[in-house]
């Protein structure tokens, strides 16, 4: 007879079978840790649309004030998305992401208790400071974590929460709302980036990115990291500053002092970010990349496209629940169509959509995009209702689904190879610095309307005006969207990477070349 095994051999989870399917199940925590803070910073850009009525009733916020708790988070996100990702690849991009969650965490907190409008503002510049650490590195470390196939189902399942966040983001704000609070949206945050923190923590291995590791200084300690510092102050204070002058004059006038001082001040701060990018050695984006018609082209129509598809959908929701009367929840659902449309053009077509020339998608892409918006503009009148919204809504997201899945695979054919990482964190900065660019527009578009109504003025009178700014705000989306269109066909090709960029070596935006996502 043989050796009889010993007790302790067939023990749960030691045999070789529970010990493989043990590796197995714990190789997607990763993927989870990394998709639940995307899914976060992406669906804060829009949950906030439902809750907007609730949000101005409890704290008395101006219109103006809306549109910073909407735009400041966007803009944050977007001045501080490149070098975020130069952060990370110097100092670890595991500890940013870290560091970006609990600053989320925190500033979402601050949210949620916001005695008032200003600091419900402030809180969401803070997190919008958090999300961009986030979004900066989750394409890295998904790169990092996972090889080959698996990296395939990883990248595909975390393109699936992006574009869901979209879809999900105003019917979860409209939700939270309308049964608990409107605090509840910033709230729920926190016990999901604790979920985050821990699993990043546990099962994430640090990664660095391909730059140079940073000098020592001659005192001989502290490094010396290589982050363009000037550049990036220079782009911050470019972007807030136009944006202010754009809502400021929309408020107060384009004449008055205020107005014109912040714009001047934008313009000037854009010429030094100019002087400084092309003056360091490691810029956050090499202006010479702007050269390539294909990669400019792409740029304007990453910009663009965010400016015209989603940004009009936060004055569609206040028409929803202040003239329509619809609930929290109705009003999500009322534009829901759009992202579900362009998760469905992505799941079926998106294979088919990547062996095209780029500026087809891209183009044709934006072309719908103007034809839903142009659909708004001809069938919203005084007796609509949000059934109206439909066809619209059906046909920009036909655009949003073919167009921005190519964006960053776009951009990288227009760049040379050792400037993939800093063309897709450029693709990801433009797209949501159009949508606060957007906010800013086409609310002073819409503000303009109402503006005269007296108060206590019949529900007719409110009515018109309301559709009047809708009116005007989904045609100013949908010319812009059909002349980005016509750019991109007219210019994009499939490739220019035969030229060269100069060699200066590969800094940047450290965001990944992994494909853009299809949501906001």
């Amino acid at each position: 007879m043989g050796a009889s095994p010993s007790p302790g051999t067939f023990a749960a989870g030691t045999s070789p079978g529970n010990r493989e399917k043990s590796r197995t199940s714990g190789k997607w925590w990763p993927l989870v840790a990394i998709t639940l803070g995307n899914f976060m910073l992406l669906i804060d850009v829009t949950i906030v649309v439902s809750a907007l009525p609730r949000i101005s009733d409890g704290l008395g916020a101006s219109f103006t004030a809306l549109q910073w708790v909407m735009d400041i988070y966007a803009l944050a996100l977007a001045a501080l998305l490149m070098v975020a990702g130069s952060a990370a690849d110097l100092f670890g991009r595991r500890r940013l992401y870290v560091a970006g969650l609990a600053l989320f965490a925190l500033a979402s907190l601050a949210c949620g208790l916001a005695p008032g409008a200003g600091v419900l503002i402030g809180a969401r510049a803070v997190q919008g400071l958090g999300a961009a650490a986030m979004f900066a590195t989750n394409t890295p470390l998904l790169m990092a974590a996972y090889q080959g196939r698996d990296r395939g189902v990883a990248f595909g399942i975390w393109g699936g929460t992006s574009g869901a966040a979209a879809a999900v983001g105003p019917v979860l704000g409209g939700l939270l709302t309308e049964y608990l609070n409107w605090r509840a949206i910033f709230l729920v945050n926190l016990p999901l980036t604790a979920v985050a923190v821990y699993l990043t923590v546990r099962h994430i291995r640090e990664s660095h990115g391909a730059l140079p590791p940073p000098r020592t200084n001659s005192a001989g300690g502290t490094p010396t990291a290589r982050i363009d510092w000037a550049g990036a102050a220079s782009f911050t204070v470019s972007v807030g500053a136009l944006t202010y002058g754009l809502m400021r004059g929309g408020e107060h006038g384009w004449t008055e002092g205020g107005t014109l001082a912040s714009l001047a001040a934008g313009a000037v701060a854009l010429l030094v970010f100019a002087a400084v990018e092309r003056r360091v050695r490691q810029p956050l984006l090499d202006l010479r990349l702007l050269r390539r018609p294909s990669f400019a082209a792409l740029m304007a129509a990453a910009l663009l496209l965010q400016a015209a598809a989603f940004p009009y959908l936060t004055f569609v929701g206040l028409w929803a629940q202040d003239v329509l009367g619809l609930s929290p929840v109705q009003a999500g659902l009322a534009v829901l169509p759009l992202a579900l449309m362009s998760l469905l053009v992505g799941a079926v077509g998106g294979r088919l959509l990547q062996r095209l020339a780029p500026q087809l998608p891209v183009g044709i892409g934006l072309l719908l995009v103007g034809a839903g918006a142009l659909l708004h503009t001809a069938l919203l009148g005084d007796g609509a209702g949000w059934a109206t919204l439909v066809p619209g809504l059906a046909v920009g997201g036909l655009g949003v689904g073919a167009a921005m899945p190519v964006l960053v695979s776009a951009a990288l054919g227009a760049a040379p190879p050792q400037r993939a990482g800093m063309a897709s964190g450029a693709v990801n900065t433009f797209r949501q610095l159009g949508f606060a660019i957007g906010i800013a527009v086409l609310g002073t578009v819409f503000a303009d309307a109402p503006h005269g109504l007296a108060p206590g003025a019949p529900l007719s009178a409110v009515r018109s005006a309301y559709v009047a700014g809708l009116t005007q705000i989904t045609l100013i989306s949908g010319l812009v969207a059909v002349g980005a269109g016509v750019l991109v066909l007219a210019v994009v090709r499939r490739s220019e990477r035969g030229a060269g960029d100069g060699g200066r070596g590969t800094a940047g935006a450290g965001a990944g070349a992994a494909p853009v996502e299809a949501g906001v």
